[in-house]
């Protein structure tokens, strides 16, 4: 039988090597409050918006080897910098995994370069349930003209989604590609899931997998278990965006998911000041890291001018849709999808904060953004 002595010893020694091991990497489940807020402490205030390429009309077009654009790429992250943004989110597709892992992973991998030059470190989005449910490889079509995000696609999409048997792809590449960047410090974060209960009623509605909803009610924590098992040192979160938040018991059963199984908590608000405000308050119950990661649709009442003092103010991270106008038009309003903008542009943009040269859409909001990020 050991000694107490010598067990105490060997005890003390085990202690002290797991004091130097990451409580993220230790952890297999979901962090704790603890974990989560003393990552958060560590952070500089996240700001930034989420990205595309002007040169692409999705996540397909930004990651095939045919259409990375990495000087475009390269150029808008500069001009992101340049008022002070420090974070993108990014969606990734698990098609372009599927063809060729290794190549995939290069090009997030230069990616992460570029970003990284500019003090920028991306939240990675995995699987996303808007627009598009029939998600291709190969050339992406040309946008439709006047209509918001005309050709965005879905991930994992319809065929997959709607057949249990293609589950184990799913599997594979949320463990691969989480495996890769794992302890990656240029990752913020991973985002499993984007509007997991979106049925794109204004859109793709009739294109939906039966039971949508309930299918992913029940696979969203697989996707945060498999994350998970890669043992990422960044934390893993899924935006809820809809429903009462007052508490769990009322949330949408989507919503208690999301909430139950973040790691930090993020959601989205297109909405006015002070609803912005109130779902902030809601969401502070939680005791955890607070994240927009969807926000500023200046048609709908949401703005830099209003919304970016409150989320400094509440140190709740502020990433808004769009960076440069491009081929995905969303400086067009979610409603040209029933009216499309052809012949007459809308009197404001919608999303996006420069134009193409670089030119900011409002030069007075590059400069409340810069003011407020302490930007050069």
């Amino acid at each position: 039988m050991m000694q107490p002595l010598v067990r105490r010893v060997l005890l003390s020694l085990i202690v002290g090597m797991l004091a130097c091991v990451s409580p993220a990497l230790l952890a297999q489940d979901r962090w704790t409050e603890e974990q989560a807020n003393a990552w958060y402490a560590k952070q500089a205030w996240p700001v930034g918006a989420n990205f595309l390429p002007s040169t692409a009309i999705n996540e397909l077009e930004m990651w095939q080897a045919e259409t990375f654009d990495a000087p475009t790429i390269d150029r808008e992250l500069g001009w992101a910098e340049g008022i002070g943004m420090n974070t993108m989110r990014v969606f990734l597709h698990n098609l372009v995994w599927e063809q060729n892992p290794a190549e995939f992973d290069k090009r997030i991998d230069a990616f992460l370069a570029i970003a990284a030059r500019h003090h920028i470190r991306p939240v990675f989005v995995l699987f996303d349930s808007c627009w598009d449910p029939n998600p291709q490889l190969g050339p992406q079509h040309p946008p439709i003209p006047g209509v918001h995000n005309s050709g965005w696609v879905q991930a994992p999409g319809v065929k997959i989604l709607a057949d249990p048997t293609q589950y184990p792809r799913l599997e594979r590449y949320v463990k691969g590609v989480v495996r890769s960047f794992a302890n990656d410090q240029r990752v913020l974060a991973w985002d499993v899931w984007n509007e997991p209960d979106n049925g794109n009623e204004s859109s793709y509605v009739n294109g939906e997998a039966k039971s949508k909803t309930d299918i992913i009610l029940g696979l969203l924590p697989q996707v945060f278990a498999w994350a998970r098992s890669a043992h990422p040192s960044q934390p893993l979160t899924s935006g809820i965006w809809h429903g009462d938040w007052a508490n769990l018991t009322v949330m949408p059963p989507m919503a208690r998911v999301q909430i139950e199984q973040s790691d930090v908590i993020s959601f989205h608000n297109y909405g006015w000041p002070e609803d912005f405000e109130a779902h902030v308050k809601m969401l502070e119950q939680f005791h955890r890291p607070l994240m927009c990661t969807e926000y500023m649709a200046r048609g709908a009442g949401s703005t830099f001018d209003t919304i970016l003092p409150i989320a400094k103010q509440y140190h709740v991270a502020a990433i808004n849709w769009g960076l440069v106008a491009g081929k995905s038009q969303t400086y067009l309003p979610w409603d040209s999808w029933q009216r499309p903008y052809v012949k007459d542009q809308p009197t404001i943009w919608f999303h996006d904060v420069f134009h193409p040269d670089g030119t900011p859409y409002r030069q007075r909001e590059a400069e409340i953004i810069r003011s407020l990020t302490g930007g050069k």
